[in-house]
């Protein structure tokens, strides 16, 4: 392996690849909001919901966290999104495009994941706050939003950068359906200078970049939430 060559290829490549941090940070944002949105209610449910709900939440969670990936980007965008696009009414709105299809699962991936972080920071909070809301006159609803939520997003700010990274990792394979993010351009520019392990070092760096800005600004917006004195129920 000549050394310089692959230096003078990897830095001649990394404007090109860096454009794909573009992509891949669209992934990321769209898969943590959707399963933010759809993590809580589904946390929510298994704390405080019925029965019968609480077992349809907990198999949407095991369907999700039982199915690899990669699976699911096929299920998604060669299956459900490419046949709800050929429906009447939904043609043309691009329900069929790789990264809609790659946000979909990886969004509905996470949010399986993050039901999970919030159910335990839901639970690590005084069974007595709800009761205490109830005398109080707050329904149950008005409690969980007011009082038990705000905690519960709190405490969940560091479990929930570990997710960050775990999705940050899984977007890598969006490229097996066409979304042009950093691993598909490290695939092209290695495929034409025949050089790819300088490549897979380059989108390594940036990954790990990525991972490290991520990480950080959640740190800093864990400490700027964080309560003074307040921590997790018996935690020392």
């Amino acid at each position: 392996m000549d050394f310089s060559v692959a230096f003078n290829a990897a830095r001649e490549s990394l404007p090109y690849m860096l454009g794909g941090v573009g992509w891949t940070a669209g992934l990321i944002i769209g898969a943590m909001l959707l399963g933010l949105t759809l993590g809580v209610p589904l946390a929510v449910t298994q704390v405080y919901g019925p029965r019968p709900l609480r077992r349809m939440v907990a198999v949407y969670v095991w369907l999700f966290r039982g199915i690899p990936i990669l699976v699911q980007l096929y299920i998604f965008y060669f299956g459900l999104l490419a046949w709800l696009s050929s429906l009447p009414g939904l043609t043309g709105i691009g329900l069929d495009s790789p990264f809609t299809a790659a946000v979909a699962s990886l969004g509905l991936t996470s949010s399986a994941y993050q039901s999970q972080i919030f159910r335990g920071a839901i639970q690590s909070l005084p069974a007595g706050q709800l009761k205490a809301a109830r005398a109080l006159g707050m329904t149950d609803a008005q409690a969980i939003r007011s009082i038990i939520l705000p905690q519960a997003l709190r405490l969940a700010i560091p479990a929930w950068s570990n997710e960050y990274s775990i999705l940050l990792k899984d977007s890598a394979l969006a490229f097996t359906i066409g979304v042009v993010e950093i691993m598909a351009r490290m695939r092209s520019i290695a495929s034409t200078t025949h050089e790819p392990v300088s490549m897979s070092f380059v989108a390594g760096i940036i990954f790990f970049a990525l991972t490290w800005i991520g990480v950080k600004g959640l740190t800093l917006l864990e400490n700027k939430v964080r309560i003074a004195g307040y921590t997790r129920q018996g935690a020392v």
